[in-house]
């Protein structure tokens, strides 16, 4: 994302986000339309997409992605969103957030040869492929509209060239290299009616990527709709968020205590470092799943789990911030696509990522927070859907994050059973 900067050569021109001492508004206690929204969440209405009177042709890639009935998420943003107002939404992973912009983008826009109408900017090269992605499915019927990603670790000439001979309407990127396209004048934001940022707190509360954020924000049009979405948004950061919209609709779905997953099976595992592979090979021989996801502290720990298990003849395949992009993007493609049934990642994957055959989430090694462990079981049980979190506990530091997470999102784990029943955790 461009160099890394001393703190403080930057601070002051940040002080208009931090100069004012606003209130954050309480979790469940924001206003939408002067109403306070009620606390806890949002039933599902029995109506389905078909309500939010979108294009036919968005309905059509609605059913095809096998959607039936919007999530409380969807069914809260999706009528205010396609009219235009500024949106900040913190709801839990796996509610559909992001079909929440893309439906409500591709329902306004009106592609005009040329210009660039809708800017999403996310914090790391995968959220952004998976993001113009889901743009690319929702748009089958829509092949007017054109949807391009751009990220750092590609030649930066390919982009200038895309964006010379084949501009998009649609824009997803990091804003590192979203930047410096713009200072370059080979990306003009004059034409941006949607600007979206994805897992926002972690792109406002770096210091780095804020500024780089605040000056593509500054490149686009006064006049425009802004939203904003999270799993996690802490009361420090709303403030922040709000500086860049005008009366946005905050949604807030689910209480912060409970930020926790429905159909979501949670377990942990007392045992010794050493113990950890043995016990690893155990869970794969005996639990069924679709595909599993694997989650380490580090790189190098990736990197060995992974070769143990393809000698031991497990269908493994690792990711981590140490191989190219291409190859990242190659593997997590693979993934996806079922070519492989488990994956190896470091914190990399840990946001964002909607791989839809995910069961079960192992942490082999315990997450360093609250949040990070949100994230990280978010993989399994998406959108609603039953799923299985196994957490490997194996020292006093290890324990205190397990209690911070069952404090934080009022959950009692527990430890694993002899037995685990497989209709509680995959679908039937």
């Amino acid at each position: 994302m461009g160099e890394t900067r001393d703190n403080d050569t930057y601070e002051e021109e940040l002080l208009d986000y931090e100069e004012e001492d606003e209130k954050a508004p309480d979790s469940v206690g924001a206003k939408v339309n002067g109403e306070a929204v009620k606390k806890g969440y949002v039933g599902i209405h029995s109506s389905g997409f078909r309500d939010f009177l979108l294009k036919p042709e968005l309905l059509r890639s609605i059913v095809d992605s096998g959607f039936e009935h919007p999530s409380e998420v969807q069914h809260e943003c999706i009528p205010q969103a396609i009219l235009g107002m500024d949106v900040i939404c913190q709801a839990k992973s796996g509610m559909g957030k992001t079909a929440v912009f893309v439906l409500s983008t591709l329902q306004q826009i009106e592609p005009t040869s040329g210009q660039v109408i809708a800017l999403v900017l996310c914090h790391t090269r995968e959220l952004a492929y998976q993001i113009c992605h889901e743009f690319e499915r929702f748009s089958t019927y829509l092949p007017d509209t054109k949807v391009a990603v751009f990220y750092g670790g590609v030649n930066i000439k390919t982009h200038k060239d895309l964006l010379k001979n084949e501009c998009p309407h649609i824009v997803v990127g990091t804003p590192g290299r979203i930047l410096a396209l713009a200072r370059d004048k080979d990306l003009s934001l004059k034409n941006v009616r949607h600007f979206i940022l994805d897992e926002c707190d972690k792109m406002l509360e770096s210091l780095d990527m804020r500024r780089d954020v605040q000056e593509i924000f500054k490149m686009t049009p006064h006049d425009k709709q802004v939203m904003m979405f999270s799993a996690t948004l802490s009361k420090e950061i709303r403030p922040v968020c709000k500086k860049f919209m005008q009366d946005p609709m905050e949604i807030y779905v689910d209480d912060e205590a409970k930020l926790t997953l429905h159909g979501l099976v949670q377990h942990y595992i007392k045992l010794t470092e050493l113990e950890k592979n043995r016990k690893l090979n155990d869970l794969l021989g005996a639990l069924d799943f679709n595909q599993v996801v694997i989650f380490v502290k580090s790189v190098s720990r990736a990197a060995e789990l992974n070769k143990l298990l393809v000698e031991c003849n497990f269908p493994s395949i690792c990711i981590h911030s140490g191989m190219s992009q291409e190859e990242r993007l190659m593997r997590y493609k693979g993934f996806k696509e079922g070519h492989k049934r488990i994956l190896v990642a470091t914190d990399l994957v840990g946001r964002g990522i909607d791989i839809e055959r995910v069961d079960i989430v192992i942490n082999y090694d315990m997450p360093d927070s609250a949040d990070t462990y949100l994230h990280r079981v978010g993989r399994a049980g998406r959108f609603g859907t039953k799923g299985l979190a196994i957490t490997f506990v194996s020292s006093a530091s290890d324990s205190d994050v397990l209690n911070q997470v069952q404090e934080r999102f009022e959950v009692d784990i527990k430890e694993l059973p002899e037995q685990i029943d497989t209709s509680t955790y995959m679908p039937s």
